[in-house]
């Protein structure tokens, strides 16, 4: 059996698949394993070069071949890694998110309990998306690019399962806010859940989104875009507040 790069692409003679040629555990394949603690020092380091490249640069621009060169390590083991491009591009999104996520977690880890009301655990949901804009920029930019890579590869729901985690992830979260209003009656529950979650989640990752992409004009010295993102915070809270804000 033999392989070769075309295009910058992995190929192999005679229909065979890298499956066959590596052997397959998954989508994302393991390095070896001889030493755990490299292999997992190895998958960062594509992770993280890959990150710094996509969200630089766009993601239809950056190959597979230029991420193993300044990654300092060849393509074939890259592959070994991650199988096609998609599926190091979803691992990337993955992970950023969820690391974004437990970071958030550990802001505000009582969501599940007592000692805040549904309307305080949404606004420090809403808060989240103006701490993402200060503090990870880029994380924005790569996610515009992304959005736009899934939608032209079409990618299998196969592949894109481990970012779908994250989306639930944050429904999870989400729900623990809902049911908790129902209770404490902050925050209004006459609106599906559903329409409340998708909403806000558009909403407020769509503007801090075209602040980080540069598809706004920022005037200097004047936070205009600080501004804004708080207006459109406190009109969201406007909207969903419930009958006993503030108890």
């Amino acid at each position: 059996m033999t392989c070769f790069f075309k295009d910058g692409r992995l190929s192999f003679v005679n229909g065979d698949s890298f499956f066959q040629f590596f052997g397959s555990r998954g989508i994302e394949l393991a390095g070896r394993r001889k030493n755990p603690v490299q292999t997992e020092a190895t998958r960062m380091t594509f992770l993280e070069t890959a990150f710094e490249l996509f969200s630089s640069k766009s993601i239809e621009t950056v190959s597979m071949v230029e991420i193993a060169k300044e990654s300092g390590y060849g393509t074939i083991t890259l592959y070994r890694y991650f199988s096609t491009k998609p599926a190091l591009v979803v691992a990337v999104a993955a992970w950023k998110w969820g690391g974004f996520l437990n970071e958030n977690q550990k802001r505000n880890p009582s969501i599940a309990k007592d000692a805040t009301t549904a309307a305080e655990d949404f606004e420090f949901y809403l808060y989240s998306f103006l701490n993402l804009y200060e503090k990870h920029r880029a994380m924005l930019r790569f996610n515009q690019y992304f959005n736009i890579y899934v939608q032209s590869e079409h990618i299998s729901s196969e592949v894109m399962a481990p970012y779908q985690k994250i989306i639930e992830n944050i429904k999870g979260r989400f729900h623990i806010i809902y049911e908790k209003a129902k209770k404490d009656k902050t925050l209004r529950t006459d609106i599906p859940e559903e329409e409340i979650f998708s909403t806000t989640l558009h909403m407020m990752l769509a503007t801090v989104t075209r602040y980080a992409v540069g598809l706004v004009y920022i005037p200097e010295d004047d936070n205009f875009d600080q501004k804004e993102l708080l207006a459109l915070k406190e009109m969201l809270m406007d909207r969903y507040r419930g009958i006993v804000y503030g108890k």
